[in-house]
């Protein structure tokens, strides 16, 4: 069949009807072709038991075990937990079961299971918690094979997704080409359709590699190529608001208490060149947590608005949003910079107070617009504006930063990010836009404590912890997933804070932040953070932008081994924010050396860019697949340390192409063109990246 099955509803796939597509729909799956490209989290490879002597601490085991003695059930505060031993000829390991009281009747001692989970190690013994049970003969059958596992909503099963996705693609049949074989042959990847099926079932380890590495070409290709298209278009453009620099600034800068740093300065001089320059500026400033973006982003505005002009700072996040206004308006009163009007505009303003927002835009009343996506609302009616400032720029698409942009006339744009991308890849990533880079911290901040321990040093951290908390402080504990099962060997946010409460005293105060929350449930859970009504956050990597607590001191990273040192550094920089000493803990899961290594840089060093470099040299053997790289550009396959040959090509490629035909008009670009300017469902969406 055609592509055009793509396109087709998933409940014209056996066994889905509509209460199961509404399950897919909640997973961003509603056609056929959003199937294929709904990419694993993981895969469980299944391998021989090995004996209960011979269990590794740390990683994922597969045992033959025979139940023994009695299953007790107890409680801690509202946790059931369920426990028995099992062993084998070799030795005895202790299974504990949190949240599932049913296993105390179903489970019968003389039976044999293979448990399939982390080994931990309490003194001389070994244990499991939550271990899959499976039954010998279906071990066997699963044995050798790499099965994949999806990221899941309540009531969607992973084999559910497995059936759907099989159908998928029995059905589709050959796909159409999405790259000039000719590239493709030069870089030795295989076919779009061989590489979407492989991503999905492959047949080893192998063709998994290959089938990612070919979907990642395709996202840094479309990406780039669009990226050069952009700078073509903006390059050309007249600078039409030229401003000049204002006596306000220098006011400003003679009041700090501190003088900027020499990377501060030459960054604001860019800025000023670019400001009162022929073409309207398009830069970026790329700078580590606490270099210091924020006050220059404050300057440029305060420029506009001296020139006569608007300026808007679009963030992330709500809460990030409402902190920098809060910022802005503490600095605005206490330096007297009054030619500078704030106001707020967010998602979650009410009806009332956004249409008096919206309407002292529109009038010109304020000067300086800050908010979340809600700038670039087709409500909203700038009067003038001339300058955009994007915080986190790696959070904001292509799209989002042309719209909001676009709300102007040949409007400047600013964007910043704390994301320490290697210089190297900076150039091709940010190909749109011209780097001015902060490599230097300001006097006085206090450099992060940093350790890497094993997993054993857990009731120690949980002392420290507590002590931090006891002293005022807060703290946060980094798991890698949600919940339990959505990939073996590492710890989820859901079981792991109710196991920290147990651990901690009941005064500790312990809440639950990810990325599957309502964006409202995730604001209020962080504004409560802010504000010192939780002590102890427990989150997944949803953390490492949008929140500013200067009160949180310890940060706490579980499975470190499997995260890649740059988002280790980003994650981190949430700490050491206010006065008081911070401290971060890398716990290390694995017995690899290697992984011991890696992490011995977060250990030696705290400077971003050193460690991007490092992280570009030496990316470790992390899951790809399972801990993302969120923290920089968020490509869905690709990683931009992994795979920094394949962006390399890409941007070769894209250069090529573009120098042959700036149009994509010919034919053999038929497809690439049409995927660059509309979402497709067997293309990735780049233009919103």
């Amino acid at each position: 069949m055609s592509n055009v099955y793509l396109s087709e509803n998933i409940t014209g796939l056996k066994g889905i009807g509509d209460k199961t597509a509404k399950l897919f729909n909640k997973c961003g799956i509603y056609t056929c072709g959003d199937l294929i490209t709904y990419y694993p989290r993981g895969y469980d490879k299944y391998e021989a038991p090995v004996r209960a002597c011979d269990l590794k601490e740390g990683i994922v085991n597969s045992c033959r075990l025979t139940i023994i003695g009695n299953v007790t059930r107890r409680h801690v505060r509202n946790l059931s937990i369920v426990a028995f031993e099992a062993a084998d000829q070799t030795g005895r390991v202790k299974m504990t079961f949190f949240n599932a009281p049913y296993l105390a009747s179903s489970i019968k001692s003389g039976t044999t299971y293979i448990f399939r989970g982390v080994v931990r190690k309490k003194g001389n013994f070994f244990s499991m918690d939550h271990p899959k049970m499976i039954k010998p003969e279906e071990y066997n059958s699963l044995m050798g094979t790499l099965w994949p596992r999806y990221p899941l909503t309540k009531g969607l099963t992973n084999n559910a997704v497995i059936k759907a996705v099989e159908q998928a693609f029995k059905n589709v049949g050959k796909m159409e080409e999405t790259v000039p074989e000719n590239l493709l042959k030069s870089l030795g990847l295989m076919s779009y359709f061989e590489a979407a099926r492989g991503i999905h079932f492959p047949a080893d380890e192998e063709i998994l590699e290959r089938a990612r590495r070919r979907l990642a070409y395709n996202e840094f290709l479309a990406f780039l190529l669009r990226l050069r298209l952009l700078k073509l278009s903006s390059e050309t453009i007249e600078n039409t608001a030229v401003m000049m620099e204002v006596a306000d600034v220098k006011r400003l800068l003679e009041k700090l208490p501190y003088k900027l740093t020499k990377a501060q300065s030459d960054a604001w001089n860019d800025i000023m060149n670019d400001l009162s320059g022929k073409s309207v500026m398009n830069r970026l400033i790329q700078g580590d947590v606490g270099s210091g973006k924020t006050i220059l982003a404050m300057m440029a505005l305060l420029t506009a608005a001296a020139n006569g002009y608007q300026g808007a700072l679009m963030a992330p996040t709500e809460v990030l949003a409402a902190q920098h206004f809060e910022g802005f308006k503490e600095m605005i009163e206490k330096y007297g910079l009054v030619n500078l009007k704030p106001v707020l505009l967010t998602g979650a303003l009410s009806a009332k107070d956004k249409k008096e927002a919206q309407r002292q835009i529109s009038e010109g009343e304020v000067n300086c617009i800050i908010g979340t996506n809600a700038l670039i609302q087709e409500k909203v009616n700038y009067k003038n504006l001339a300058l955009v400032v994007t915080d986190e720029q790696h959070r904001f698409g292509v799209r989002q930063r042309e719209a909001l942009a676009g709300k102007g006339m040949n409007t400047h744009v600013l964007a910043m990010s704390a994301t320490p991308i290697p210089r190297t890849l900076a150039i091709i990533l940010y190909g749109d836009l011209h780097i001015s880079v902060i490599n230097e911290m300001p006097k006085g901040r206090l450099p992060i404590k940093n350790c890497v321990v094993g997993t054993s040093y857990r009731p120690t951290a949980y002392k420290f912890i507590k002590d931090q908390v006891e002293q005022g402080r807060q703290a946060y504990v980094i798991c890698p997933m949600v919940e339990e099962g959505e990939l073996d060997g590492v710890e989820n946010v859901t079981d792991y804070a109710q196991k920290l409460k147990a651990a901690l005293p009941d005064s500790i105060r312990v809440e639950v932040l990810h990325g599957r929350m309502k964006p409202a449930v995730k604001d209020r859970i962080m504004e409560a953070f802010a504000a010192k009504d939780i002590d102890v956050l427990v989150s997944t990597t949803v953390i490492e932008v949008g929140i500013n607590v200067p009160n949180a001191t310890v940060m706490m990273i579980e499975n470190s081994e499997r995260f890649g040192l740059s988002q280790l550094h980003q994650l981190r920089g949430r700490v050491g924010r206010g006065e008081n000493q911070s401290y971060c803990i890398f716990i290390n899961s694995s017995d690899s050396e290697e992984a011991a290594q890696r992490l011995g840089i977060m250990n030696k060093s705290n400077d971003g860019f050193k460690i991007a470099e490092e992280d570009l040299r030496q990316r470790g053997p992390g899951d790809l697949f399972g801990v993302r790289q969120s923290g920089e550009m968020i490509f869905r396959i690709g990683d931009i340390y992994h795979d920094s040959d394949l962006i390399k090509a890409a941007a070769n490629d894209a250069d090529r192409i573009l120098s042959e035909d700036p149009d994509l008009s010919s034919p053999q670009y038929n497809v690439l063109r049409g995927l660059l300017s509309t979402k497709s469902a067997n293309f990735v969406d780049f233009t919103t990246l």
